[in-house]
């Protein structure tokens, strides 16, 4: 057929650059709630026990996203 358009192959099971978009911006809340957390510690306006679980939390939901990000791309492994 003469309009045959071969499409990219994507990897993944969900869009990549849709997954990796949230995995980024996600990660990057994360960090920017993190070191307000940390910030707002350092200058007494918060105690330290909101500091630490701020950014336990903060830690655990970026690692989330990583991972997520990762497992897609594990999902869509196609053989060439």
């Amino acid at each position: 057929m003469a309009n045959d358009v071969k499409m990219p192959k994507t990897r993944g099971f969900l869009s990549p650059r849709r997954v990796t978009s949230f995995s980024f911006w996600i990660t990057a809340i994360c960090l920017f709630i993190a070191v307000g957390a940390s910030i707002l510690a350092i200058w007494e306006f918060t105690g330290t026990d909101a500091l630490w679980r701020t950014v336990a939390t903060c830690v655990v939901v970026g690692v989330g996203t990583l991972t997520f990000s990762w497992i897609n791309s594990l999902f869509g492994m196609r053989d060439e």
